[in-house]
């Protein structure tokens, strides 16, 4: 019995975001979730919530064992990027990348 969440476009880096997932992928649930509290990262609460949704998908729709949950895979892919300008010297502009993330777990049951 497995379980997915998704959330897209999240406003923090793929790369800054799979910083944070790569520390959590395969640990328990539990565990990920206590590492998680304490991370001092941007795309830390967008992961929280992912997982937490995952987790609460198994529990509800398949009816598992919240202890024995674990997080069978999470992975960051690369949303639209924003396209934006910045003032510069001689009435130039230099082009500012705002990216976005599309998130994704999946849990499990040991």
């Amino acid at each position: 019995m497995e379980a997915r969440a998704t959330a897209k476009m999240i406003r923090v880096s793929p790369q800054k975001a799979r910083l944070v997932a790569d520390l959590v992928r395969g640990k328990d649930l539990k565990e990920a979730l206590g590492i998680l509290e304490y991370m001092n990262k941007s795309a830390t609460p967008a992961i929280i919530k992912v997982v937490k949704s995952a987790a609460a998908n198994v529990v509800n729709n398949d009816g598992a064992d919240e202890a024995k949950l674990y997080i069978k895979e999470i992975c960051v892919n690369e949303g639209p990027t924003l396209k934006r300008f910045a003032a510069r010297a001689k009435g130039s502009g230099t082009r500012i990348l705002k990216r976005t993330s599309h998130i994704t777990a999946v849990v499990a049951e040991r």
